[in-house]
């Protein structure tokens, strides 16, 4: 992407991020009571993630998962892992729990479009070829999300999602932004 075209990138990702969230706030509303009348725990989740150029920041979402899931089960959710509470199935399957991250994208932490943002204890696990999503802000949605969610391995979405870097434009943000909305009504690969 050109200069301009970076700077065209932001404005949407800001601009859409506070027209979302106006848009949101009932729901996001309802959604945060829900989540605290289904479970113990507070009605936001905050985890710490890896940004661009490797800088770490709290990511969040809304609580899917029982009080102190970590302390009983492993760092990364499993298809079928019983942590996930009732409303959390919903959340996660429609991908309603990521909407609190509009707030990281008008903080220019993310973007509406890029890569997913990684936990510190798996990028550590990553080649340097991988680590090249580091280039830009990751994203709420991203081309890898539209080919597959979580049902792909980590190398895989990896290859998606550097190739969406290589090839990034405001023409395919755009595509990709249509897309998520039919592979988030269909649900699949979402857990």
């Amino acid at each position: 992407m050109t200069s301009t075209q970076k700077i065209i990138k932001r404005s949407i990702d800001y601009i859409g991020s506070i027209f979302g969230l106006i848009i949101l706030a009932i729901p996001m509303g309802i959604i945060a009571v829900l989540v605290k009348l289904d479970s113990q725990g507070p009605t936001l989740f905050k985890h710490e993630r890896v940004g661009k150029d490797g800088k770490l920041f709290l990511v969040y979402k809304f609580r899917t998962m029982v009080k102190d899931a970590g302390k009983i089960g492993p760092p990364l959710t499993e298809k079928n892992d019983p942590r996930i509470t009732r409303i959390g199935k919903i959340l996660r399957r429609t991908s309603l729990d990521e909407l609190p991250e509009l707030i990281n994208v008008i903080r220019g932490k993310m973007s509406l479009v890029g890569p997913r943002p990684e936990i510190p204890l798996e990028m550590e696990k990553y080649t340097d070829w991988q680590k090249k999503v580091l280039r830009v802000r990751p994203g709420i949605t991203g081309f890898s999300q539209i080919h597959g969610r979580q049902d792909r391995e980590i190398p895989s979405k990896l290859r998606l999602d550097n190739w969406y870097i290589k090839h990034q434009s405001l023409k395919l943000d755009l595509w990709i932004l249509i897309k998520t909305v039919s592979v988030v009504l269909s649900g699949r690969g979402a857990y």
